[in-house]
């Protein structure tokens, strides 16, 4: 049951009007009065054919006319209105049902507490058989004003409490950090001008989309505007910027100007405050060591990052940091990947916006690896090989998995449940993406007696979960992978244990595939000779010199290119 307070009014004649009338699509049938603050010598123009909606409106506002008359300054933000809706698939609610759902959300809004004889005058009106809409007048007996300050949270608090009393479908306890709902009118906007969005969402898009580009908020601004989004900044005396607000281009009021929505009004955590702390949340100082090791490819820094993700939710701030910038990694992804892919990850992306935001406190400093990660995938002129996306695509998946546990572990129910559906796109994606690589691998199989000594080995290294690899369509290409690293000098036995490690293979769909990804991003790396990096321990040599010098000593790094492996001897 959803109960929608809407922004105060000023019209109570007008607002029956509408309540009393036809509908915008004639949809409103038999309206009258199923609860009200005091029914006897209450006019019900649904009822009584003498009593009018002009008789029923100065009966509301008797206590406003009463109290403008005694002060010099006058109400007029006294109509409140709340529509509450059942679900489609709720059953029928009589009138009776429906009235005292009406008096236990006046009651939690502060509208008419129990046993006060001097709350505000209200009443419910129903005009279809799943809602109704109660109207009150702000203004007490007394002439004082109701305490309306958190109205939305005791009110969604009570409807969770109602749809469990009378058996109606249970919604999620709301936590203030989801995104406003469009309005009916934003609604009816974006469908007359032919817009898949209102403007509020079109916004949010593409907000986020910038977000990985830019590294302050000056940058922030200026990407906004190149990307065709008209932006107010409002800066302080020192010209320092305090706050945005965004406009679509082509939405505008009925004076021909431009409509601006503030970033916090788009989303919560889309506020420039929140935006600035995410983006200067700088990068530590790297040692030459850390640079010289670091991998490759932004692909592969992705991918390493992610896999450490859960050594990082003990700390709650640092969990909530990592995870907000797990959803930025998530956008970068979506926006370089490949045409086949891109549809899916956006999808995901979207969905795990509401993942990213909790009432937690981020610490965002903790997450630069991962933030950096995302900044540099955005940035990189190639593309990933197929391997190495499909790797950072999977470890994504599970990292999703990893921060909806961390969210209903912490009774984050939208957040869990938005992580959910990004883990679904998440592992769509990653069946499409690993598809080309895995029908290459299962082109090329090692021999039989190579393959019985690959079979031991899994059932050594993983017995608990030996039976579900073997099974695994895609064992064939797991069977390649591991000839392929033992032929460059890895042990398969070994990279299996470390794979495995690195996640939990119960939940898995598909363990073979989960453990394809995750030898080929360790297998990439050359086998470490020990002699050599005892003695670049001991050198004494200058870092400038000694990465002049050649590695020797290594083995060739680890390939899967059936291409390759056709014109590599099988055991």
């Amino acid at each position: 049951m959803i109960a929608a307070i809407k922004p105060a009014g000023s019209n109570t004649r007008g607002l029956l009007a509408y309540l009393y009338g036809p509908g915008r699509r004639d949809e409103h049938l038999d309206p009258h009065i199923v609860a009200g603050f005091a029914l006897l010598g209450m006019p019900d123009p649904g009822r009584d054919e003498n009593a009018t909606l002009t008789e029923l409106a100065r009966y509301l506002d008797e206590p406003v006319r009463l109290r403008n008359s005694e002060f010099g300054k006058k109400v007029t933000d006294h109509v409140w209105h709340c529509p509450v809706r059942a679900a489609p698939e709720d059953r029928y609610l009589s009138d009776a049902e429906l009235g005292e759902i009406a008096q236990r959300i006046v009651q939690a809004a502060g509208i008419a507490p129990a046993g006060d004889d001097l709350a505000c005058r209200w009443i419910a009106v129903r005009h279809a058989d799943d809602h109704i809409h109660i109207l009150a007048t702000t203004v007490r007996e007394d002439g004082r004003r109701p305490k309306l300050h958190d109205s939305g949270i005791r009110v969604g608090d009570t409807c969770r409490e109602i749809e469990k009393d009378y058996g109606l479908r249970r919604l999620k306890k709301g936590d203030r950090t989801g995104a406003r709902r469009p309005t009916q009118a934003e609604m009816h906007k974006a469908q007359r001008l032919g817009w898949e969005q209102t403007s509020p969402e079109w916004l949010q898009d593409r907000i986020r989309t910038a977000i990985p580009h830019v590294t302050n908020a000056e940058e922030f601004i200026a990407y906004l505007q190149a990307d065709g989004i008209e932006v107010k900044a409002r800066c302080g005396p020192s010209g320092d910027l305090l706050g945005y607000a965004a406009g679509r281009p082509g939405d505008l009021n009925k004076g021909g100007e431009q409509i601006f929505y503030p970033g916090g009004k788009i989303a919560p955590d889309l506020s420039l405050p929140k935006i600035k702390d995410r983006l200067e949340s700088g990068r530590p100082e790297e040692h030459p060591t850390a640079r010289r090791n670091r991998p490759s490819t932004p692909w592969h820094q992705a991918t390493d990052a992610l896999h450490t993700l859960h050594t990082n939710l003990a700390d709650d701030t640092h969990a909530q940091a990592h995870i907000t910038a797990l959803g930025e990694l998530l956008e970068a992804t979506a926006q370089k990947a490949p045409a086949n892919l891109r549809a899916e990850l956006q999808a995901a992306s979207k969905a795990f916006a509401r993942a990213q935001r909790s009432q937690t406190r981020a610490e965002d400093r903790a997450a630069h690896a991962m933030r950096s990660a995302a900044r540099d995938i955005v940035h990189t002129a190639t593309g990933p090989d197929g391997s190495a996306l499909a790797a950072l695509i999977a470890a994504l998946a599970w990292a999703a998995v990893v921060a909806g546990r961390w969210h209903e572990a912490k009774n984050h129910a939208h957040q869990a449940d938005a992580a959910r559906q990004a883990v679904q796109h998440l592992q769509t994606a990653a069946d499409r993406a690993l598809a080309p690589t895995l029908a290459e691998l299962t082109a090329c199989p090692p021999r039989e007696e190579a393959r019985r000594v690959l079979v031991a080995d899994v059932r050594a290294a993983v017995p608990d979960h030996a039976a579900r690899i073997l099974a695994d369509l895609a064992w064939p290409a797991l069977a390649t992978v591991l000839a392929d690293a033992e032929s460059c000098g890895h042990q398969p036995h070994q990279l299996l244990r470390e794979a495995a490690a690195q996640r939990e293979l119960t939940t898995a769909r598909q363990p073979a595939r989960v453990l394809i990804t995750r030898i080929q991003h360790t297998g990439r790396n050359p086998v470490p000779n020990r002699r050599a990096e005892a003695a670049r321990r001991r050198s004494t040599i200058a870092v400038s010199v000694s990465l002049q010098q050649p590695r020797n000593g290594h083995l060739p790094a680890v390939t899967t290119s059936p291409t390759e492996a056709q014109h590599r001897q099988r055991r």
